[in-house]
């Protein structure tokens, strides 16, 4: 038994990368709780030596070898159960380490069974799970389906290795661009951030080390089919690609594609705030539905954004100015003055230059507007009493009939 004992330690060493010393220390262990049950003496001194040569085993209490007929056949099984345990723990390790590597890195598997929600993925040499608040919305998995995902977090258990995917994750859409741009795997060109609403939409900002690259470009593909790659991979998931800067204005107005901005003024560097205006046709469009575009704007640039309409801000500089008549009211007015000079509001009887200026920033800025109003309405405008309201609608009435 001896013999075979220490060809077996050998095998495993080779074979499992296991120590010889290691697994005889263990068994060594072992073999004094095992010794104590058969002396029926759990407080006595008992210390047990293997020769790592020929495997003989030693068991000594007070320095004297004791001899026992039921020791070799105890010796037998702890050694045999240590060395299965041991092979576990072994095989363990050597998963955790291969798959701790693959954190932040895709990888395929086959779904073969769910779980309160979550799925169960084979990936090979071992399992892992897929948790329900780490799906799209638009996953739709059955069992025995090859599934694609981001490796989040590996951690050892009791009972061996937890690996943790992920479908939702950020990380997800940036690896799956590495895999499809090969100028992103090479290198030359990065994804400097992304933000990610899993199922709905997903920004990325891409930066190239080579000016000759586009940038974005390389990150769609000649048609589109690059990003195609990605999107299907996505089930369908809208993917903005916008081109990062170090000019955080420029950068702010790439993340708030595909609105267009009129411009970007930085409030704070150290809270990292700024507001943003946009033409009134676009607000709607900037702030995207329940807010989405700006909040993935937001997450993609770092910085808060507060995004208002031109008429907002015309609107809020009158307040401010009042009925001031001096050089700065007329520079403020600016904008709004545009805005009347287009719409021939000057033109309708009761309405003058100043009139026709608050008429604009209140959101009046056509006949048609005017036509949709009512007196009560225009007495909210500031400057215009109810007179002046009930000619202007009169006036307004004789132009359009």
């Amino acid at each position: 038994m001896n013999a075979e004992l220490i060809s077996v330690l050998e095998n495993i060493e080779r074979e499992k990368g296991i120590s010889r010393q290691v697994l005889v220390e263990s068994i060594e262990a072992a073999l004094v709780s095992a010794a104590k049950k058969v002396l029926h003496d759990k407080d006595r001194d008992v210390q047990v030596k293997m020769d790592m040569e020929t495997g003989r085993i030693v068991i000594l209490s007070d320095g004297k070898e004791i001899v026992s007929n039921d020791f070799g056949r105890i010796a037998a099984q702890t050694a045999k159960q240590v060395i299965f345990q041991k092979i576990r723990e072994a095989e363990r390790d050597v998963i955790f380490n291969e798959f701790n590597h693959k954190t932040d890195s895709i990888v395929s598997g086959t779904v073969y069974r769910f779980e309160k929600g979550a799925l169960l993925v084979d990936l090979g040499k071992t399992e892992a799970i897929l948790p329900k608040r780490e799906l799209s919305p638009r996953d739709s998995y059955r069992q025995g389906d090859t599934i694609r995902a981001y490796v989040l977090e590996v951690s050892k258990t009791s009972k061996g290795p937890q690996i943790i995917l992920s479908r939702a994750h950020a990380g997800f859409v940036k690896k799956l661009f590495e895999m499809e741009v090969p100028e992103i795997s090479d290198g030359m060109v990065e994804i400097r951030s992304v933000s990610r609403e899993a199922g709905d939409r997903t920004k990325i900002a891409v930066w190239s080390k080579n000016e000759k690259i586009d940038c974005v470009g390389a990150c769609v593909g000649v048609r589109g089919s690059r990003v195609k790659g990605v999107v299907k991979e996505l089930q369908g998931e809208k993917i903005d690609i916008v081109r990062w800067s170090e000019d955080v204005e420029e950068f702010i107005k790439a993340a708030l594609s595909p609105a267009e901005v009129a411009s970007v003024k930085i409030l704070s560097h150290e809270d990292k705030k700024s507001e943003v205006v946009v033409a009134d046709d676009q607000l709607s469009l900037a702030i995207g539905k329940n807010g989405q575009n700006v909040r993935l704007a937001s997450k993609l640039s770092g910085w808060s954004i507060d995004i208002r309409s031109k008429k907002d801000v015309v609107k809020e500089k009158l307040d401010l100015l009042g009925d001031s008549d001096s050089e700065a009211s007329s520079e403020v007015l600016g904008e709004a003055t545009e805005t009347v000079a287009k719409s021939g509001l000057e033109g309708i009887e009761g309405v003058g230059p100043k009139t026709a200026e608050a008429l604009a920033a209140a959101g009046y800025k056509s006949m048609d507007d005017l036509a949709k109003a009512t007196v009560e309405d225009l007495l909210n405008v500031k400057g215009i009493g109810k007179k002046t309201a009930e000619k202007i609608i009169e006036a307004v009435k004789g132009k359009t009939e």
